[in-house]
């Protein structure tokens, strides 16, 4: 069952593409720039932010999962 899960994983970030994170405000103020490379940082910066709370979410359900197990085997 698990590996299904990782299967599915591993297909979704191969196929993950580049992603747009600003919005509409930042955008303006950012195309109206000659240099891209400020725009890129803001991308980056807000992509980040936003994949934290995701990694942190996963590894506290990684970790309850693995008690659980541990548990589950204990009881037998």
């Amino acid at each position: 069952m698990m590996k299904k899960y990782i299967a599915l994983l591993i297909v979704l970030f191969l196929t993950a593409t580049p992603v747009e994170a600003q919005c509409a405000m930042c955008r303006a103020v950012l195309e109206s720039e000659t240099d891209n490379s400020i725009a890129q940082g803001v991308n980056n910066g807000i992509i980040y932010l936003m994949a934290v709370p995701y990694l942190l979410m996963g590894g506290l359900i990684w970790y309850i999962y693995k008690s659980r197990k541990k548990a589950d085997k204990a009881d037998n």
